[in-house]
Formats: structure tokens, sequence, C-alpha cells
């Protein structure tokens, strides 16, 4: 979580600086993210992202310097290997990651059911799906489709949603209806709950219960994670023109990074000098990971046209020789 913070913040300052056109933050959401990610088998289990989850891929082991790809606009979902790490490419449209991953869940029944079928030792591998989404994702009428889908079919899949109480400027309390997202869930016929997004042994608990219905073959799970957005949606935005610092004090509640902190000294798992060095260790990894931004050179442009189709069409390939063409001769 330190390590994440420290990035997060960094990353900010990249974009203040002119290395990324754009940003993400996710001030307040460490908790929320690096413990949901830890309670993944992420041999079989698939996590699919939004364009806000720096702690989830960190925790999950995806390279940040190819992570930040995204942000730099160097290549679209990210350099990493999404089926190696099984963190899927980062999703900018809003709830566009919830879709995904249910089909992706319901691929997983699918495949256990003809593995059982044939009597096979697979068929208990059932993967498990967690799909990031905030308060405000909640309202895309996309989010009802998932979620009814994966009612109806029952599966693999855990919707873990950060409400951070802000979906860009407007309040939680103005755009989701019935008082939470969790609330939905019975609706659907989907087990939820809420936990305190900022307790990092909170969030760990609850999701690793939510993925152990879900492996179980008990269908779909709703994490509702109550948590607090402590900076801009992005870094285009201006937070002070919707509410004020003394509101962000207020209702942003405990800093998770500190009551983990505090948490560790407490019960003696961790002493001063090990918090510091992990604080050090994250500054370096922070450098090393801008210093790795810096480095990437522009990919080559006719890769805008490649991964698009397993099978290219003929209009799509003559755009890329077209293109080749005028580029080469510009």
């Amino acid at each position: 979580m330190t390590a994440v913070r420290q990035l997060d913040l960094a990353a900010v300052a990249w974009q203040r600086q002119g290395i990324l056109p754009a940003y993400a933050p996710e001030l307040g959401q460490e908790a929320a993210q690096v413990a949901s990610a830890l309670a993944l088998d992420l041999s079989r289990d698939f996590a699919f992202p939004t364009y806000r989850e720096l702690g989830v891929a960190r925790a999950a082991g995806v390279d940040m310097v190819e992570y930040m790809s995204t942000h730099l606009a160097t290549w679209h979902g990210g350099l990493w290997d999404a089926a190696a790490t099984h963190v899927a490419p980062i999703q900018a449209v809003v709830a566009g990651s919830v879709l995904h991953a249910v089909g992706w869940a319901h691929g997983q029944s699918l495949q256990a059911r003809a593995a059982s079928a044939q009597s096979s030792p697979e068929a208990s591998a059932l993967g498990v799906a967690i799909t990031y989404l905030g308060d405000g994702a909640s309202s895309q009428g996309d989010v009802h489709e998932a979620m009814n889908f994966a009612g109806v079919f029952r599966a693999p899949v855990v919707f873990f949603v950060q409400n951070n109480g802000w979906a860009i400027s407007v309040p939680t309390e103005r755009q989701v209806a019935g008082g939470s997202v969790a609330a939905r869930g019975a609706g659907y016929g989907i087990p939820a709950l809420q936990v305190d997004g900022n307790d990092a042994a909170a969030v760990l608990e609850a999701t690793r219960g939510a993925v152990a219905h879900a492996r179980a073959g008990h269908g779909p799970v709703i994490v509702e994670a109550m948590t607090y957005r402590r900076g801009p949606h992005a870094t285009s935005d201006d937070p002070g023109r919707y509410r004020t610092l003394d509101e962000e004090r207020t209702d942003g509640g405990a800093d998770p990074l500190l009551r983990l902190r505090e948490r560790l000294l407490g019960e003696g798992i961790a002493d001063e000098a090990e918090l510091e060095a992990a604080d050090a260790a994250g500054a370096a990894e922070a450098e090393a990971v801008r210093e790795g931004v810096l480095a990437l050179g522009p990919r080559p442009g006719a890769e805008m046209f490649d991964l698009v189709f397993t099978e290219p069409t003929d209009e799509l390939l003559q755009q890329k020789a077209a293109w080749r063409e005028e580029s080469e001769h510009a």
C-alpha cells in the first residue's frame, strides 16, 4: 500500500510536469484495491480493472512501467501481458470491464461443466472473475445487464464496488437509488455486503469470502467497499468546484494507510524501522518507474491496426496499407 500511495502521488506530479497527458488518482482507495487483489488466486482468477486500479495491478505483480504506458498514451490498455498476469487491460469505458468479467466468468462455468461431463479433474478448478467499478458506474445500463446475466447463469464473478462517494462531481446520494449499490443485489438474487473500504484486513476477509462463494459454484457476489476519493476524479478535474477542503477532511474518514500502519505497530507485526524501509522502497520504486516511463519510445503507428480482429477484415488491411503509404511519404 505504501508503494501504491507513493507511485500514485508521483503519477499526479508527472502529469503536472508534462510526462503523462492524463491520470486518474486513487488516493484514499489503496486498502480497497490492494487487499481485494490479494484475495485472488491469479493462477486461475482474473481481474478486470477500470482506469483507476493502479493498486490492483501493483498487488497483482503487473510491471508498473508497462502499466503506465496507457497513461502515457503509447499503447491502448497497457503493454503488459494480460494472459500471463490475469489482469485485463485498462478499461476507459465506464462499466465496460463489468461486461467483460461476466463473459469470462461464464466461460469458466461452461468449461467446468464440460470438464465435469468428461470426469476431468479440471472440473473443480473454477476460476473467478473480479470486476472493479465505482458507485457512479453502477448507474450504467451495462451493470444491470451484467448483474442480471450473472445472477441468472450463476457466473463466478465478484462485483467489487469502490463507493468513493463521488461520481466525478455528483455525490453518491444523488445518483444511487436505494441507498447503496449492495442493496441492488437482492433484485438479481445476488448476495451482497458492505465493508469498510479503508480497513485493509476487513476488505481482504470480505473479498476472500466472496471469491470462495463464487469458486464453489454458488454464483456471483457484490462487495461494496465504502471508501472516499481524496483527490480529484482525474488530473483534469477540480474538486474545489463541488466540495470544500473541510468536507474532504470530514467525509474522508481515517486514512487507510495510516490505519494499517497503526495496526501493524500496535499488534507488533512491524516496527518503525520496517515501515520506514517500506517507505524508502516505495520512493525508490516510484523513481525507477519514472525513469522507465521516460525511456519508453513511440510505438510503430501501424500497430493501431493490429490486434483488432483475429482475422483482419479487408477494409482494415486497406486502411493499414493506406496509412503506411501516407506516413512513409509524409
